[in-house]
């Protein structure tokens, strides 16, 4: 900025955005000055290096306006894991594969792991493989395997990840059983 720019000569851009030409950098900080404004390098690698007539203030605003926009644009896709158990309850299971949905319709990548200790490690694959094809069946997100089910150190483990081709699946209708006509409408009695 003004004096601090090693340049002996640069482009120089106005306050309107017009270009000035190329000047000896004493005469475009004179000019700057002259304007009340600043002699902003805006590109140092240019032969010769571009410098803008500005307001710092207001261009130090505007670079942080466009890092700001371009951060929000930028999506960062994370791999979230879930563990499930072989006694992992249904309730548990539904709770977390409805995480897991959410995880896949913000656009990150889910990692399951089906976690063994002890005998279990030593169990039949496809018994435990069925297992964690369980747990996949109940997320109620669209999706596709990214990483085939496979041994990890833990037991086994999959890669899921959204599939924007694909609508979200409906989730099954629960299932009541019908009601006794003899007990309807009467309270429990504890």
């Amino acid at each position: 900025m003004n004096e601090a720019i090693r340049a002996r000569e640069v482009r120089v851009i106005g306050p309107d955005g017009g270009n000035l030409g190329v000047m000896a950098t004493g005469d475009a900080v004179a000019k700057a000055r002259e304007l009340g404004l600043d002699l902003i390098e805006i590109s140092p690698n240019a032969v010769p290096p571009v410098a803008k007539i500005t307001d710092y203030g207001k261009f130090k605003y505007e670079q942080k306006k466009k890092e700001k926009e371009v951060k929000s644009k930028a999506h960062v896709t994370e791999t979230k894991v879930t563990q499930v158990k072989i006694g992992t309850s249904e309730r548990d299971m539904h709770i977390k594969a409805s995480k897991a949905a959410a995880w896949l319709k913000e656009g990150h990548r889910v990692k399951v792991d089906l976690f063994l200790w002890g005998r279990y490690k030593y169990m039949e694959f496809s018994f435990l493989k069925e297992r964690l094809e369980r747990f996949l069946a109940i997320i109620p997100e669209s999706y596709k395997v990214a990483e085939d089910i496979q041994k990890s150190p833990k037991g086994l483990s999959v890669v899921l990840e959204k599939d924007a081709s694909k609508k979200p699946p409906k989730a099954p209708a629960q299932k009541h059983a019908p009601a006794d006509p003899e007990t309807a409408g009467e309270p429990l009695k504890s």
